[in-house]
């Protein structure tokens, strides 16, 4: 959300476009000249704005367009939009930690599988590796647990084993799911940057949704 007393949109130098600044990454020259993504939207200075998808981003260094808006004297490093990626990636990935540490999240086939039961899960997490019968078995007890009317379940499938292990603080996590709660909330938030950065359109990032039960088809049918 932008701060209080600044404007809610901000023009695109790529596009032109006047666009709301959660859909915008800012950009700002450090002390040194180089130029950096400022995703908190905290960083002092002069700022220039850019429709927030790798694509944008690369064009705008292609182009020259944010020394042309910050100065001659700002210097880009190479692979901005990688470095882009990377810092929403990181976002992500610990906004997933503290909603583990909250109890927001719990990994495994098992707890996955009780969690759906329950009705509790709001998302499904799996590995970029997990094999496609574990997660045929999860989609099918979600939809299962899917009432008549449920918005289908988001499911992330844009980070590794080795990456979730670290988020879960255990090894071997290739299951896991999001449960109800502002910190859930938070994760998805953060996720769904990522995945419009890399990926533009729904599933095209690693975040898509599972089918939700038929509307002709009542719960437990």
């Amino acid at each position: 959300m932008p701060r209080r007393g600044h404007e809610s949109e901000r023009r695109c130098i790529v596009s032109r476009r006047s666009e709301p600044v959660d859909r915008l990454i800012r950009f700002v020259a450090a002390p040194d000249g180089a130029v950096v993504a400022d995703l908190r939207r905290r960083l002092p200075g002069r700022g220039v704005w850019v429709t927030a998808d790798a694509d944008h981003v690369r064009t705008a260094e292609r182009k020259r367009l944010l020394q042309r808006g910050l100065g001659e004297t700002a210097r880009v490093e190479p692979g901005l939009a990688d470095r882009v990626a990377g810092g929403l990636r990181q976002a992500a990935l610990s906004a997933l930690s503290l909603a583990r540490k909250a109890g927001a999240a719990v990994s495994g086939f098992a707890k996955v599988e009780s969690a759906l039961a329950k009705g509790s899960a709001v998302a499904l997490i799996h590995a970029a590796e997990a094999r496609d019968d574990g997660i045929a078995k999860l989609a099918a007890a979600a939809r299962r647990s899917a009432r008549r009317g449920d918005e289908a379940l988001p499911t992330i499938r844009l980070f590794t084993g080795e990456e979730l292990d670290l988020a879960f603080g255990r090894p071997n996590v290739i299951h896991a799911a999001l449960l109800a709660g502002p910190a859930s909330a938070n994760v998805l938030k953060r996720v769904r940057a990522l995945a419009d950065f890399v990926g533009g359109d729904d599933g095209a990032g690693g975040f898509e949704r599972e089918p939700a039960a038929p509307s002709n088809v009542s719960a437990g049918s």
